[in-house]
């Protein structure tokens, strides 16, 4: 999205122009899926890592310029506000052990990040959310400056026409109200990209819907915000609060809000997500090309649909539909949902989790699905998110024709057979799955994530100091022990 925003003011009729457009691109869209061999081919297996670039106090520091500047490195981008960067993993392509891989190439991406960074006497931390982030961090001095983020924020608080409300209660309570969207930059993410066949993308989707609240529970790692213990991933609530630009009538909240867990099950293909996308929500950025999509897909070309695609980027479902015209066009479920960090085997585990559910699950959903009506799927999520490893979930059993309210540990401990025959139907090799399903296996035992492990030092820390350095004490022992990344159920809680 950002290679085409280059500017930030647009008219009445550029907002009809881009309506149109969309309108011709979802019918090239409609046609290339109709195409019998359109999509199919081998998988693949992609990240994005979002980060913090913090001092040795762990104060954020706003460097995302000079270090993008410095390095010269493609694979690394701007984030909304001047203390992050993300940087995208190439996808790696057919291989049997896809996870070794992308965890190698994490490691190195963020040791030369952090080898840069320590010019600066900086530091990089995959983090949800900085605990010791302040609100003179934060604010329209903290965005990163170029349009597209410029244009962002000015389309989203036209909307609204008032400030962000932002009202998040846990073991402490935040209640305030912010006047532009750089809150929304707090949170930072480990976004995983898996690519599925046209035909198996429905089903791969709802396992994804399904599955999710579970993965988002074992990897929570945001428990603070502001210096306040709030939910054991905040940035669930917090993206959605912080962008939500509908008024605050009762009309207007009757709308979605423009970040969501989703509207239902998809029933047939992925044409239902972005033609939902295009009909609840509007354009925030109109930015038209000049091809002709819709010639292209009769002609039996791949057409770039660039503004479907822009259009799906300024939509924030946390498991997302994503159109590729890359090799020959593909599609693939960016799953957003889950933190950066707490170690990058942490990340990769959740990855593969996340992969073996979606594969062993797949052939059985169509059963599954009429045991949990939508409305479950989404309380779920948001339990998980609140919650972590203590949230209580709802979850069919159809073998018994009941669906039951279980621990989410339960849960997981009860999958873990599922992931393990999935990636193994599509040839992970033993030592991958031994190991990532081996971390997930041990942290269960441990009852230990990236969120616990935070609430717990700092509680600790708290009884010998004040709650401010404590939060500056908790930052840097997560530092040193996120840098040997080794799974957080092995760090140490000695205080």
């Amino acid at each position: 999205m950002g290679r085409w925003i280059d500017r930030t003011d647009f008219s009445p009729k550029e907002y009809a122009r881009f309506n149109e457009r969309l309108a011709d691109n979802l019918s090239a869209f409609r046609t290339l899926l109709d195409q019998k061999n359109f999509g199919i081919g081998k998988r693949s297996y992609g990240a994005e890592l979002e980060l913090y670039i913090v001092d040795t106090l762990g104060q954020p520091l706003p460097l995302n310029r000079t270090l993008l500047d410095e390095l010269q490195d493609p694979h690394l981008t701007l984030e909304l506000n001047r203390f992050n960067l993300e940087y995208n993993l190439d996808p790696v392509l057919d291989s049997d052990r896809p996870f070794s891989e992308l965890s190698e190439s994490m490691k190195l991406a963020i040791a030369k990040l952090s080898s840069a960074a320590q010019g600066y006497d900086a530091r990089i931390l995959p983090i949800g959310i900085l605990p010791t982030l302040r609100k003179p961090h934060v604010g329209m001095d903290a965005i990163t400056d170029i349009p597209r983020y410029h244009a962002l924020a000015r389309a989203l608080r036209d909307k609204r026409g008032s400030d962000f409300h932002i009202n998040i209660s846990g073991q402490d309570e935040l209640d305030l109200s912010w006047e532009d969207v750089t809150l929304e930059g707090a949170n930072t993410s480990f976004q995983y990209h898996y690519r599925v066949n046209p035909n198996e993308f429905a089903s791969a989707f709802n396992v994804a819907q399904l599955v999710t609240p579970l993965v988002l529970a074992l990897g929570a790692n945001s428990p603070f915000f502001f210096g306040q213990r709030l939910w054991h991933e905040t940035r669930i609530a917090l993206f959605k609060q912080s962008v939500d630009c509908r008024m605050e009538d009762p009309l207007s909240q009757r709308l979605p809000a423009r970040v969501f867990f989703g509207h239902g099950w998809v029933r047939h293909d992925i044409y239902e997500l972005f033609a939902e996308s295009v009909y609840l929500f509007e354009p925030l950025m109109p930015i038209c090309s000049s091809e002709s999509n819709h010639q292209k897909a009769l002609a039996g070309e791949v057409p770039s649909l660039d503004e479907l695609r822009l259009h799906q980027g300024s939509v924030w479902s946390w498991n997302r539909a994503i159109y590729d015209p890359v090799a020959d066009g593909h599609l693939r479920i960016e799953m957003r949902a889950l933190p950066a960090g707490p170690s990058v085997d942490n990340m990769i585990a959740n990855a593969a989790l996340m992969t073996g559910l979606i594969e062993g699950l797949k052939p059985h959903i169509d059963k599954i699905l009429p045991g949990i009506p939508f409305r479950y799927a989404e309380h779920n999520f948001y339990r998980a998110a609140k919650h972590g490893l203590d949230a209580k979930l709802f979850w069919p059993e159809p073998s018994e024709g009941t669906l039951k309210e279980l621990s989410v540990a339960d849960i997981l401990s009860s999958m873990l057979v599922v992931a393990e025959e999935g990636l193994d139907e599509i040839g992970i090799a033993g030592q991958d799955i031994s190991y990532y399903l081996g971390v997930v296996k041990n942290g269960l035992a441990a009852r230990m994530n990236g969120a616990r492990w935070q609430l717990n030092v700092f509680e600790k820390l708290s009884q010998k100091c004040s709650p401010q350095q404590a939060l500056v004490e908790l930052v840097d022992r997560y530092y040193r022990h996120t840098m040997t990344h080794r799974p957080v159920h092995e760090w140490s809680e000695k205080i």
